[in-house]
Parts: structure tokens; C-alpha cells; sequence
């Protein structure tokens, strides 16, 4: 997997013990969807990462995978400059699947004929599967599946048999099962493709004959040992936010060491409402590591005032998170050690060589150059589903594995312009009351996150007969499962209406509530 700057010596670590389970390497030709066939691929208990589509083959062996997919990406082969897959992938010994356009590259660099045919796919297509096909097993002849394409393989490669077609796409998947080669032209890793995971796994675990030993439980023992390694007598400070992603960071790093880790909760004066009270509270009551709370909202306003631009505003979040722990650990004496709740989804969308930066994240792509300390990240190569499924391995109670996410950057980046306190309070209020909405009717735990966002700008509105001028309020609430992707959330009109009423009539400085109905992609969950 290509890092991004500054990865922990855990996370170099971590390479050592994905090693132990020969990883499904996941090779990125800029798909939108390579995130999930990573997820896909780790559901049937086999770990999977991903690698940029530039990487030579000799890296990869020296991976020692125990299977490799070519992802899908939007370009067409032949374009100029557009990526094509390394002949010598085909040359290890592994399996392969191409996906979409790997299965394009696949064909082609193995002498096949792929070609414009002047009739694309998108979307939902029936495809019918031939009768005798390892990766399809005993899937019934008729599926639906998801396709996007306008390429398509009129010729496989010698060796390989068409294994399914659609009524446009004659060769619809290919496998050469000698040289353990197979190829789909859609997408098995979207919902869309029923039971694509079905498929998925057939290659994972026949095809690959990969054990499905990516359990919780692995992943726990194996982080301790590595922290152990990493960290051995020094001392180390937790980035404790609340959340479920550091306290089970600082779960695992207290499993590993004891008594030389020191939690640390700052406020940054950017918590919803009543929040640095509730995670102290929570911490007390299920923790038995020792508690610095700081209070540094004068601080963090001071340095965001006038601040505007969103990847200024992590920027700047992110330095003084380090700056104010880098106070902190002088005061327990020489700690060097960092520990964060950093996930493999902000490491991805904070960019890499495999992907496009989307956003920094405070905590990767936000953090200054010069810091003292060095990182200790054990959840950096896992998603959030997998975070929950280990905090409920060691003990967590289910209130915090399954609290909604709450970015770093907190409301700063719901706010949309300048942060200023009169902001923060109206913003604060109004999201109570949409969480306390949400909750009463029984929606919270259905959805992935359900928020309200102020741009920092007013509309004209009528009050008791009176004309006003205020801020409105969006409200935001999505489903996901690993917030790579995500969906609108459809919540009841009857809902929506108590929501927009209560925040019109009981927070001052607002006027109108609108609603965000766009999804991710071509938008992000947060504004910023």
C-alpha cells in the first residue's frame, strides 16, 4: 500500500504482519470503487490492501500475495497516458482478477482485442453465467449486475473461455483456469451486483485458496505485538476525541504497554453541545487510563479567526492539536509516542500515490512537518466497520462502538466560512435538536451520520410579521457502511417537519432550514 507522509513505524510494521496472511493486493487504476472491493475482498476474512497501478511487478512478488485484482478506472485503454497493467503480474504464479478495466488491461496485454463498440452499459444489466466457471460456482444462470463501460473484450486472450455474456457484451467475464486468470466486465464489488460478493469470494477463497483467518481478535493480537515492538518501555499520549476510532486506538495502545499511556481530551471549543462533559464522563466510567482534559477552545478560535478555506482550516486545526500536545508531553517529562485514531478511509481521501486528495485530514494530510513526536496509528490500514467489529472485541460499550462519526476538525468544518462564536453556538443548538429528533424517532442507529451545517450567510425571512434576516440551517443525514460511499437518507416528512419547526422557533439568528438529498460520490459526507 503506498503511504501517506509521515506513517507511524506501526503502520511500516503493520506490512510485516499482513505478510503472515499473504494479502489480496488491490491494484488501483483510479477506480471509484476500489475501496470497496478492498472491503469486500477483508468480509471474507482476507486481508486486502491497496496499491497504485504504477507499481512494477518485483514489488508486488515482494509482497508475496496470495492474489491480486486489477480494479476498474475511468479511462479507456487507449487513451494516451492511460495506465496499463505490468505483464509480469500474469508471470507470478498468483490468481488475477480484472475488474471492468482490469479485465480490459488483463485482455489486452495478454493478446486479446478490446475494442469500442459504440454501445456502452451502465447501470443495472442482466448477464447470463455459463455452466462451467470457478469464479461463479453454483450461482444461478441468470443475475443482474452492475456495469459501466464502453469498452469491451471482443477477443479474449488464448487460453481463456467467455464465462458470461448480456445482450450487448458477448464476452461479459473470461477465465483462464490453467493459469489461474479471470475477468469480469462489471462490478461485483457494488450492492448492485447482488450477489457479486458471492463471486468475489469464489475467487478469494477457491480460486486464491486463501485462508480466512482477518478476524478482530487477529488483528488485536497482532497490533499489540506490533505496538510493543514500536513503542517498548517509552512513554506515549493519546489523541482521545471520544469517538470510537480513538478510544479504541488508545483500547488497543493501554492492551499493549499499560500504565505508559496518558489519554489526553482536548476542546477544542468546536464539540456539539454538552459533548467534552459527556466523552470525560464516558471515559471515567469505562476506562481505567489516566485523563488530561484540556480546555483550549481560546486558543483554537484565535488561531481560526478570519479563516475561510477548508484545507486551511485542518491545516490549522491539525498544527495545533500537535503544538498543544507537544505542551501536554512535556509536562509528563519525555514522551515521545502519538497515538491517533487514523483510519486506511482518511489516509485514502487525504491522498496518495493510489488516490486523488479529496480532503486533509487533521490528522494525516493536516499535520504540520515539524513535530516532535512520532506516530503510533493501529488502525490505519482498517475501515470503520472493521474499527467497530474490534471495539466490540475488547469490551466497548455499544453507546460508543456505534456513536455516529464526528470529524476532528468538528464544527469548524460545518461551518461554511468564517468560525466565529455566535456561529458555534446557533450551530451547536441547531444540531442538538436534529440529533435529538433523529433519536426519538428511533433513527440514529440506522443512520451512518446525521448533521446540521451553517453557511455563513443570511436570507431574508418573515417572523411575526416582521422581516428578518438570518442564517439558514442544512440538515445532512446519510447510510453507509464505510463512509467511502454513502446515500442520501430518506427521512420521514413527518420528521423533517418537527426538525425544521423547533430549529426556526427556538434558535435566534435562524430562518430557513434546507436539506442536503446529494450523495457521495459526486459529493462529500461533510460540507468541507
Amino acid at each position: 500500500m503506498s503511504e501517506a507522509p509521515r506513517a507511524s513505524g506501526a503502520a511500516a510494521l503493520a506490512h510485516e504482519a499482513s505478510a503472515e496472511h499473504r494479502p489480496v493486493l488491490v491494484i488501483d487504476f483510479g477506480a471509484q470503487y476500489a475501496q470497496l472491493i478492498a472491503r469486500r475482498v477483508r468480509e471474507c476474512r482476507v486481508y486486502s490492501e491497496i496499491v497504485p497501478h504504477d507499481v512494477p511487478a518485483a514489488e508486488v512478488a515482494a509482497r508475496n500475495p496470495v492474489g491480486i485484482i486489477l480494479s476498474g478506472g475511468p479511462a479507456s485503454i487507449y487513451e494516451p497516458g492511460a495506465p496499463s497493467v505490468d505483464p509480469g503480474l500474469f508471470e507470478l504464479g498468483v490468481p488475477v482478477l480484472g475488474i471492468c478495466y482490469g479485465m480490459q488491461a488483463m485482455a489486452a496485454a495478454l493478446g486479446g482485442d478490446v475494442a469500442n463498440t459504440g454501445v456502452g452499459e451502465f447501470g443495472k444489466t442482466p448477464v447470463r453465467l455459463g455452466s462451467d466457471s470457478l469464479l461463479f460456482g453454483d450461482l444461478p444462470s441468470e443475475q443482474t449486475a452492475w456495469m459501466s463501460h464502453r469498452d469491451s473484450v471482443v477477443r479474449p486472450p488464448a487460453g481463456f473461455a467467455g464465462t458470461a455474456a448480456s445482450d450487448t457484451t458477448p464476452v461479459a467475464a473470461m477465465e483462464d483456469r490453467v493459469r489461474g486468470l479471470f475477468g469480469v466486465q462489471f462490478h461485483p464489488e457494488v450492492a448492485h451486483t447482488p450477489r457479486g460478493t458471492d463471486i468475489l469470494r469464489h475467487f478469494v477463497l477457491d480460486a486464491c485458496q486463501a485462508p480466512p483467518t482477518w478476524t478482530a481478535l487477529q488483528f488485536i493480537e497482532e497490533q499489540v505485538d506490533l505496538i510493543r515492538e514500536q513503542v517498548g518501555d517509552d512513554q506515549v499520549i493519546c489523541a482521545l476525541s471520544g469517538g470510537v476510532d480513538s478510544a479504541v486506538a488508545a483500547l488497543l495502545v493501554h492492551r499493549a504497554v499499560g500504565d505508559q499511556l496518558t489519554c489526553v481530551f482536548v476542546d477544542h471549543g468546536l464539540l456539539r453541545k454538552d459533548e467534552a462533559a459527556q466523552v470525560v464522563e464516558a471515559f471515567d466510567d469505562h476506562f481505567k487510563v489516566p485523563l488530561r482534559h484540556v480546555d483550549a477552545s481560546e486558543r483554537f478560535l484565535a488561531a481560526l479567526a478570519g479563516v475561510t478555506d477548508p484545507e486551511q482550516k485542518r491545516r490549522i486545526i491539525g498544527e495545533q492539536f500537535i503544538r498543544l500536545f507537544e505542551d501536554e508531553a512535556r509536562g509528563l517529562g519525555d514522551v515521545r509516542f502519538l497515538v491517533q485514531g487514523t483510519l486506511y478511509s482518511d489516509v485514502i481521501e487525504s491522498g496518495s500515490r493510489t488516490a486523488a486528495k479529496i480532503k486533509s485530514h487533521h490528522n494525516v494530510g493536516g499535520l504540520p512537518e515539524d513535530m516532535d513526536f512520532e506516530l503510533v496509528e493501529p488502525l490505519r490500514l482498517i475501515f470503520k466497520d472493521e474499527v467497530r467489529r474490534v471495539g466490540t472485541e475488547l469490551g466497548l460499550p455499544e453507546g460508543m462502538v456505534w456513536r455516529q462519526p464526528f470529524p476532528g476538525p468538528g464544527l469548524a468544518i460545518r461551518i461554511i466560512g468564517d468560525v466565529t462564536r455566535e456561529r458555534l453556538d446557533v450551530l451547536r443548538d441547531a444540531d442538538a435538536v436534529l440529533l435529538e429528533e433523529i433519536r426519538r424517532a428511533g433513527l440514529y442507529d440506522k443512520l451512518w451520520q446525521s448533521f446540521a451545517i451553517l453557511p455563513a450567510i443570511r436570507s431574508v425571512g418573515v417572523q411575526g410579521d416582521s422581516r428578518t434576516y438570518a442564517y439558514p440551517i442544512v440538515l445532512r443525514a446519510v447510510t453507509s457502511e464505510d463512509a467511502m460511499t454513502a446515500d442520501w437518507a430518506r427521512l420521514p416528512y413527518d420528521v423533517l417537519e418537527r426538525i425544521s419547526s423547533r430549529i426556526i422557533n427556538e434558535i435566534p439568528g435562524v430562518n430557513r432550514v434546507a436539506l442536503d438529498i446529494s450523495s457521495k460520490p459526486p459529493a462529500t459526507i461533510e460540507w468541507e
